[in-house]
C-alpha cells in the first residue's frame, strides 16, 4: 500500500500556461481569423461584426497594422470561430465546408437564414452553440 507521502510528492506537472492576452497570441488569431474570413468569402461588415470589431480596426487587422488590444469576448468568438472552420472543414467535403456560413440553412438554430448572419445578430452566446453542435457531429463533444 502507498503512504499518502508518496502520493502528495507525485502530482503531475502543470501544463504550459498560454497567455491570450499576449499581443503575439492576440496578433496571431486576428491572422488566423482573416484569413479564414477570407476563405469563407465575408464581406468587411461580416468579419469585423462577427469578431465584435469596428469596421475600421478590422482594416487595420487585414493591412497587417492593427496595435489595439483585444477584450476577453473578441478572443472568445476569435477562438470560437476558429473552431467553427476547423469543424466545418473536417465534416464537409470540399466548397461545402467554406460556403456554410454563407447558405440560408433551415436547421432550429438558424430559422432558414445564413448562419453568419445569425451568429452576428445573436452573438457570442450563439457562435459557442454553433461550435458545440459541429464539434457533436465530427465526434468531439
Amino acid at each position: 500500500m502507498l503512504s499518502s507521502s508518496i502520493l502528495s510528492t507525485t502530482e503531475r506537472p502543470s501544463p504550459p500556461t498560454v497567455d491570450t492576452n499576449s499581443p503575439e497570441f492576440q496578433a496571431q488569431a486576428l491572422r488566423w481569423y482573416s484569413r479564414l474570413a477570407d476563405l469563407w468569402s465575408l464581406s468587411l461588415r461580416e468579419s469585423a461584426d462577427l469578431a465584435d470589431m469596428s469596421r475600421d480596426s478590422f482594416k487595420r487587422v487585414r493591412q497587417g497594422s492593427f496595435a489595439g488590444r483585444l477584450t476577453r469576448d473578441q478572443m472568445l468568438r476569435l477562438s470560437a470561430v476558429i473552431g467553427i472552420f476547423k469543424s466545418l472543414e473536417s465534416n464537409f467535403p470540399g466548397p461545402l465546408a467554406r460556403e456554410w456560413v454563407s447558405r440560408p440553412n433551415d436547421g432550429v438554430m438558424f430559422g432558414g437564414k445564413r448562419p453568419v448572419d445569425t451568429m452576428i445578430e445573436k452573438g457570442l452566446p450563439l457562435i459557442l452553440r454553433v461550435r458545440n453542435h459541429l464539434d457533436a457531429l465530427r465526434g468531439g463533444a
